[in-house]
């Protein structure tokens, strides 16, 4: 048997098992150890799947996911979101389509500082649905546009994907942190437009929402300042060279304690709940990185990566035709492994390509992680349409679906934006000190 052949092999058994419902972590190690073993001997096998765990377990970058998760969590189980939706609403539930751009707005924020698309959609998800049901918002709407706007949560910084993009390709994560904050705002402000348009064509998909006087919107208005400048404070930080990534995740953390201590919202539960999900939500993400490390490995073993990185060359299809072929190829992705398992199976055939091009890798890692934003909410897995499904059961799948669709062709518009436009995503990280 060729080299080749056994990595194809390896390819197709993966799939299979993703088919069959395993986790994208256990399909990668499972691969990838088998492979050796078969390659290379029980020997280096056994060797590898026990040193990569370690070398990677002893990265002082991978820090940054679980505090940036703690983070997060924090924000969530002491009632602080509550107070950032509450607040965003006193100013904007008025307008057309209110309520729902008001979750596209608070997405973003939250998204801000848990940089988790699922954690965001099943948050907010649970925050705003009631208050959907209440002024009768249609379900296609409402879920809809709470699904895409948890999308936001890996864009707009600090986000988890970014950090693995980042191990992954030895790309500056602070720059990457910096290159999406201009497309998550696009993103946000596509995806209200969207909303707005729609409710003033028809008035009846957007009813008003709650009033508030001047001085409730102020009131209200305090529970956003700790969110606002908890983001100033940790992407200002990295901005300006002040803190590292780590370090700005640890003084996100430590923000998000006093402020939450003040408000005499740090109990017992909160915390323990909060490390709870921290720890799952960790040990996930670097099993993912274990197992495709593993699965790497075997393929660079079997010569399957230099030979399609040698196809895609040899395709000479340009940056744009590139590109393009990537968003059919994410797409397809998408409606079989999670982000996290996208970034696996892609990044070790694309970078190379990347280079050769002369594509920048900070800019790459915005368009990878846009993809990645639309593999969550498009068929037949769609991550975010799962999660809000289980806030409002009440919605078929189908019409989740149907509700996220505009927000989808609005996503590829901004995708195509920043294609035309790389300076979008470049120009703050290259002012950066």
């Amino acid at each position: 048997m060729s080299l080749t052949l056994a990595g194809l092999i390896g390819i197709a058994a993966m799939i299979g098992l993703l088919i069959l419902g395993v986790p994208i972590a256990i399909a990668m190690a499972v691969t990838g150890a088998a492979g050796l073993w078969i390659l290379e001997g029980p020997g280096p096998a056994l060797a590898h799947t026990l040193l990569i765990p370690w070398d990677e377990g002893r990265s002082f970058v991978l820090v940054t996911i679980p505090l940036f998760v703690l983070m997060g969590q924090l924000v969530f189980q002491t009632g602080l979101a509550s107070d950032l939706y509450a607040g965003i609403r006193s100013w904007i539930a008025r307008v057309p389509g209110g309520m729902a751009i008001t979750s596209v707005v608070a997405c973003g924020a939250f998204g801000a500082v848990t940089g988790s698309s699922i954690a965001t959609v099943a948050t907010m998800g649970a925050i705003v649905m009631p208050e959907m049901r209440r002024f009768k918002y249609p379900p296609r709407l409402a879920t809809g546009s709470l699904a895409a706007s948890g999308t936001l949560g890996i864009l707009i910084p600090p986000s988890l994907i970014f950090i693995f993009y980042g191990v992954m390709t030895e790309t500056s994560i602070g720059a990457l942190f910096i290159a999406g904050i201009i497309p998550g705002i696009l993103t946000a402000a596509m995806f209200s437009a969207i909303i707005l348009l729609r409710c003033l064509i028809t008035p009846s998909l957007g009813p008003p929402g709650p009033t508030a006087t001047w001085a409730e919107r102020w009131q209200a208005t305090s529970g956003l300042l700790p969110i606002l400048g908890l983001f100033f404070l940790v992407i200002g930080g990295i901005y300006g060279g002040v803190f590292t990534p780590t370090e700005a995740a640890g003084v996100g953390c430590t923000g998000v304690l006093i402020t939450a201590a003040l408000r005499r919202r740090l109990t017992k539960e909160a915390m323990a709940k909060a490390l709870e999900e921290t720890a799952l939500i960790t040990a996930m993400i670097f099993a993912i990185i274990v197992g495709g490390y593993l699965v790497a490995r075997f393929l660079a073993i079997t010569g399957i990566t230099e030979n399609m990185v040698a196809l895609l060359v040899g395709l000479d299809l340009g940056r744009v035709a590139f590109l393009i072929l990537l968003v059919g190829l994410y797409l397809v992705l998408g409606a079989m492994v999670d982000v996290f398992g996208m970034l696996v199976l892609t990044i070790p055939f694309v970078m190379p390509v990347v280079g050769e091009l002369g594509i920048d890798p900070i800019w790459f890692g915005v368009f990878a992680v846009m993809m990645a934003e639309l593999a969550l909410v498009t068929p037949p897995i769609g991550a975010n349409v799962f999660v809000m499904r289980r806030t409002a059961p009440e919605v078929p799948m189908g019409d989740i679906f149907m509700g996220v669709l505009p927000f989808v062709v609005g996503q590829l518009l901004i995708i195509g934006l920043i294609i035309a436009f790389p300076d979008i995503a470049l120009w703050l990280p290259n002012r950066m000190q």
